[in-house]
């Protein structure tokens, strides 16, 4: 389970962007299929436009996937 008590803010493009939920991923934020065989899944989001995504790192997030601020309560 990821480890990581802060948000990855990134610039992102228009697309869709499939979010790890387990913490597992190599790839984090985002999923690589390392959630297979668990109850978890990704959360698939489609960004419309440019902008700044702050990605919840904590996995604890009531606004997933994007962080609320849960990280710092841990």
């Amino acid at each position: 389970m990821s480890d990581n008590n802060h948000p990855y803010v990134q610039e992102m493009e228009p697309g869709k962007y499939a979010w790890c939920s387990c913490g597992k991923s190599q790839n984090e934020p985002f999923c690589d299929g390392a959630h297979k065989g668990s109850d978890l899944a990704p959360i698939v989001v489609e960004i419309t436009e440019k902008q700044k995504v702050a990605w919840c790192g904590c996995k604890k997030s009531k606004n997933a996937p994007y962080c609320d601020g849960s990280h710092s309560q841990l």
